[in-house]
């Protein structure tokens, strides 16, 4: 058995990134402190579970499940090397977040692999924004439901993104999201159940985008990201993810309850004022929805309907 020192064990604790180890069936046998932050979930819910029974069900950029397919973890103790991924791991309270993982396995005395253990950090790009975060909540800018960016503040920022590009050339994108039959589910759940799918949408857009990019809510199921440095396809690529991401989110403590994003958008053109570009990704996003919901409509040329 593993040596776990009281000082290693106070050790482990107090480290900033979550720590597990796991027997050689992938059942968690240690659990620290950030694991349970970075996580949402307690040393008592997951001790003694296998990593893959519906815990952080880890999934690559591409939203391929590797718990199910191609752990890191049970690869790591099948042929011994260590091995680290930039991932997006699923939180208690239903959301993605993005995560850097580093596997190694687990040996005793005489070498022999007796499980593995994964170190995991936040890989959240966000930290610059924490200023910036509190000066738009005194200034309330922010939704109170969701705390992201609001309209107010969204319109500021596309006005300045418009002068950027006039002036100095540096392109931006619009991304326009709709949850797709978002009534559907505050008429059979309710409204507060609708109030956490909200949240929820809003945490895994937020924590998924880049820090330099603004992701904010519109109103009611509507959300609005807008994308800096980007082209058609950029912009094209980054929507995909997000909605992989909004696909994949649940809310575990409600049966798994989930919903998918239809997104249009449009990257910013000559001519273009902050009516013009708004309405052609709100077009895009008309086509996205009559296209069979849960997917992207990018365009640069206007769609009419």
């Amino acid at each position: 058995m593993f040596d776990q020192s009281e000082a290693y064990l106070d050790l482990l604790n107090n480290l900033a990134d979550g720590v597990y180890f796991t027997d050689l069936d992938g059942r968690i046998t240690y659990w620290n402190k950030s694991a349970e932050q970075l996580s949402g979930y307690s040393e008592s819910e997951v001790m003694g579970k296998l990593c893959r029974e519906n815990i952080l069900m880890h999934l690559d950029a591409t939203g391929l499940a590797l718990c199910t397919s191609n752990c890191p973890l049970r690869q790591a103790i099948r042929d011994g090397r260590p091995r680290e991924a930039d991932i997006y791991m699923h939180h208690k309270n239903g959301s993605r977040i993005p995560i850097h993982l580093r596997v190694a396995p687990l040996r005793n005395g005489s070498g022999t692999i007796i499980g593995a253990v994964e170190v995991f950090s936040d890989n959240t790009a966000k930290t610059q924004m924490a200023e910036k975060l509190a000066q738009m909540e005194q200034l309330a800018l922010l939704d109170p439901l969701t705390s992201l960016p609001n309209r107010r503040y969204l319109n500021s920022h596309i006005y300045s993104c418009l002068e950027e590009f006039r002036r100095d050339g540096w392109n931006f994108g619009i991304l326009y999201m709709d949850l797709d039959d978002f009534k559907v589910i505050n008429d059979r759940f309710g409204h507060e159940a609708g109030d956490l799918v909200l949240k929820m949408v809003a945490r895994t857009l937020d924590a998924n985008s880049r820090y330099f990019d603004i992701v904010g809510r519109w109103g009611g199921e509507e959300f609005i990201a807008v994308v800096h440095n980007v082209n058609e396809r950029s912009l094209a690529e980054i929507a995909e993810r997000l909605r992989i991401l909004v696909e994949q989110s649940s809310l575990t403590d409600h049966g798994s309850l989930r919903v998918t994003v239809s997104i249009g958008g449009a990257p910013v053109d000559e001519g273009d004022t902050a009516e013009t570009v708004l309405h052609r990704a709100d077009m895009n996003l008309y086509q996205a929805k009559q296209s069979g919901k849960n997917c992207v409509w990018i365009s640069s040329t206007s769609v009419q309907r």
